[in-house]
C-alpha cells in the first residue's frame, strides 16, 4: 500500500468535543409537570395562575435541579466530532454512543410541559428506527442543528479524504 499523500489529515485523530449540554428538570415527569402547571396563562394581565405556580414551584424545581446535579446521578450530552454521548457521573462514564454516520436524521420532540421549560427530546433515527434519544435538553432546536452540522461536516471530510486516498494510488 502507498503512504498517504503529503498534507493528508488521518480520520482517526482525537475525538474532540463540539459541544455539551445538560439535561434541564424537563427530563423527570414532575419536572414536565412544573412546566405545564407554569404555563397557565389564567389571570388579569401580568397576574396569571401559571406565574404564580412558577415562584410556589421553586422549591420543588431546585430539588430536581440539584438531584440532576448529584455526583453519581448527574449526566450531559456531548457531542464530538465522532459522536453523541451520553455521559454519567462526575467523573465521565460514556454509558450511550451514537456514531455521527449511524443516524441519518434528527429530529426535536417536545413533551407536553417541555415548552415553558425550553426543552425537548433529541431523537437520532435511522429510516423510522429510534437509535437515541436524548431527554430534557435545553434548546433541543440548536443542539440538533449542531449535531446536524457536525455529521454534514465528518462525512465531507471523510467523502474529500478517501477522494484523496483514491487519487494517491
Amino acid at each position: 500500500m502507498t503512504p498517504p499523500p503529503s498534507g493528508f489529515v488521518s480520520p482517526d485523530l482525537r475525538e474532540s468535543t463540539v459541544m455539551t449540554v445538560w439535561p434541564s428538570i424537563g427530563t423527570f415527569v414532575t419536572g414536565r409537570l412544573v412546566g405545564r402547571f407554569c404555563e397557565d396563562r389564567l389571570g388579569w394581565g401580568f397576574f396569571t395562575l401559571g406565574k404564580l405556580g412558577a415562584i410556589v414551584s421553586i422549591p420543588w424545581s431546585l430539588v430536581l435541579y440539584f438531584w440532576l446535579r448529584m455526583p453519581y446521578v448527574c449526566r450531559r450530552y456531548v457531542l464530538t466530532n465522532r459522536r453523541v454521548i451520553v455521559r454519567h457521573g462526575l467523573r465521565p462514564v460514556d454509558r450511550k454512543w451514537i456514531d455521527l454516520d449511524e443516524f441519518q436524521t434528527v429530529s426535536v420532540e417536545v413533551l407536553p410541559g417541555q415548552e415553558w421549560l425550553h426543552a425537548g427530546e433529541v431523537v437520532f433515527r435511522s429510516g423510522q428506527r429510534e437509535l437515541l434519544r436524548l431527554s430534557g435538553v435545553l434548546r433541543p432546536e440548536v443542539f440538533a442543528q449542531v449535531c446536524r452540522s457536525t455529521r454534514q461536516a465528518q462525512l465531507s471530510v471523510r467523502q474529500v479524504l478517501q477522494e484523496q486516498m483514491a487519487a494517491a494510488e
